[in-house]
């Protein structure tokens, strides 16, 4: 009887050795004449235990991690394929506490399925979505996505429901659906885990888009740090397409819905989504003025949804156990699951999708358990790059978007960064100015010469030079940019700088500089 190993080919897994240890367990399954087939699945999430391998077994599937090439020979001695007792071993992959406190949505198949065989992705609850939204009318596919309360996980959180209502009631020959898929937060990877580990969700959920609004044609806009995630997309829509999930007639109901993988150049402002219509029409990715929406005129000048990968990939679930399971989940506004992305300095880091509500403290100290250094947490961004960052006198901030803004944070593609009590805020506070210099599209001046003139600002506060004039002025060109800026890209990198300077004073009070004697 073959047995099946899961090894990850998620490009965190590949990055920790994941290629290595599946051509190393191919080899010495060759030589020892064992019956195995291994699938290259996408990664659960657990980040500290990648290579992960699983076996599959008649008590289910057991989990062993971190593995290396050099454990396997240790690994099928002690009875690997039968899932036996080693010190890699795991026991039951789903009886891991860090995945089995989960609520896994929209990540229920991830890590789980092989990624392109549209086969196992039905075994496992796919298409069932679709199947309900084929055989209704689309004002009521839009009604059930609005009525589940689910709001933009790329950041901006606007009801989903209310951008797809807008493209279905505006009136054009054609529409579009544009998957935002430049996801060049750091420390975020929630996107590239779905585009890698489960993809025909997410071409399912473009497709109910369609069908809801009109729209026969979609694009997923990713950049080209994602070779992996470009491959495996690309390698389902071939498959979707011939097994007649896209086409002319999806799923032999009439309507037709195609979509294809596009790849920009990397640039962080085409995350926006103005400029990524830019960089999609073959455009310079600069950042178009508001109004028109996008919804009313986007893509080509047509009305365009314009949504990020998770808030797609969600839609399925939605359609098929319905609005108010959805809904069920959460807290206030935000209703149902976010994938946080825990990173930096921190023991556990890794994907955990749980439902709005948590404290940013019970993320960090029990889901992350504390920093990997073992020294005390002194801060977190939540956000990204143009995340505010918070001290632990905040930890007691519920993970909602309501309550973030209320302490003058943001949630955005719920990116969280630990750092230890070894971290220089000022230092922080001028790589934000930086990044924003870098990456401006120069549009605007608020962000073109407001970043600039805050990276010179903060050198000088970081030399002692007239430190109270120069903190004063940090926070007016914060406040310039914050209101005067044409994107989210200008004003939200206030977040970060002003954070800093709030909560963490004692950085910005450098010793004076003092002159060097005659």
């Amino acid at each position: 009887m073959t047995v099946r190993i899961y090894i990850p080919r998620d490009a965190a897994a590949l990055a920790l050795g994941a290629d290595r240890v599946a051509k190393a367990l191919a080899r010495e399954a060759d030589t020892r004449k064992l019956d195995i087939k291994i699938v290259r699945n996408g990664s659960r999430g657990m980040h500290w235990l990648e290579p992960l391998v699983e076996v599959e077994t008649v008590e289910g599937r057991i989990a062993y991690g971190p593995v290396k090439p050099s454990d396997l020979a240790s690994l099928l001695d002690a009875g690997l394929l039968e899932g036996k007792a080693h010190a890699l071993c795991l026991g039951g992959t789903e009886d891991i506490p860090f995945l089995k406190n989960q609520t896994r949505l929209t990540f229920a198949r991830c890590g789980v399925i092989d990624p392109v065989s549209l086969d196992d992705y039905k075994a496992h609850g796919g298409l069932k979505g679709l199947e309900k939204a084929i055989a209704m009318a689309p004002a009521d596919v839009v009604k059930e996505v609005t009525d589940s309360g689910l709001r933009g996980r790329g950041g901006a959180g606007f009801p989903t429901g209310i951008k797809w209502k807008t493209v279905l009631d505006a009136p054009g020959d054609r529409k579009y659906i544009v998957c935002n898929a430049d996801e060049g937060d750091s420390g975020t990877f929630a996107d590239r885990m779905i585009m890698e580990g489960d993809p025909f969700v997410l071409i399912e959920g473009m497709a109910i888009a369609g069908l809801a609004t009109g729209a026969a044609k979609g694009y997923v806009y990713t950049r080209s740090e994602y070779p992996h995630a470009i491959a495996v997309m690309n390698e389902a829509v071939t498959v979707a397409r011939a097994a007649g999930l896209l086409g002319p007639s999806v799923l032999g109901s009439g309507k037709a819905f195609d979509m294809e993988i596009r790849v920009g150049a990397g640039a962080y402002v085409c995350g926006e989504e103005t400029a990524l219509l830019n960089s999609l029409e073959g455009k310079r990715g600069i950042v178009r003025a508001k109004p028109p929406l996008p919804a009313l005129q986007g893509f080509m000048g047509r009305p365009t949804v314009v949504n990020n990968v998770i808030s797609l990939a969600s839609v399925p679930v939605i359609m098929d156990k319905g609005a108010a399971y959805y809904r069920d989940f959460g807290m206030g506004r935000s209703r149902g699951t976010i994938p946080l992305q825990i990173a930096g300095n921190v023991k556990h880091g890794g994907l955990y999708e749980t439902a709005f509500g948590l404290t940013l403290g019970e993320i960090v100290d029990t889901i992350g358990g504390g920093t990997a250094s073992g020294r005390p947490v002194r801060a977190v961004q939540v956000g990204g790059p143009l995340g505010a960052y918070f001290p632990r006198a905040l930890f007691d901030t519920p993970f909602d978007y309501e309550a973030f803004a209320a302490k003058d944070g943001l949630i955005g593609h719920a990116g969280i960064t630990v750092f230890d009590e070894t971290v220089d805020m000022l230092k922080q506070a001028r790589f934000a100015m930086e990044f924003c210099a870098v990456e401006s599209c120069g549009k605007c001046t608020p962000c073109r010469i407001g970043s600039t003139r805050g990276v010179e600002t903060a050198d000088k506060i970081a030399q002692g030079i007239e430190p109270e004039k120069n903190r004063a002025l940090l926070a007016d060109l914060c406040n310039t940019m914050k209101f005067g800026s044409l994107c989210a890209l200008g004003g939200f990198t206030p977040y970060p700088v002003m954070s800093a300077m709030t909560h963490f004073p004692e950085d910005f009070s450098p010793a004076p500089l003092v002159e060097a004697a005659e």
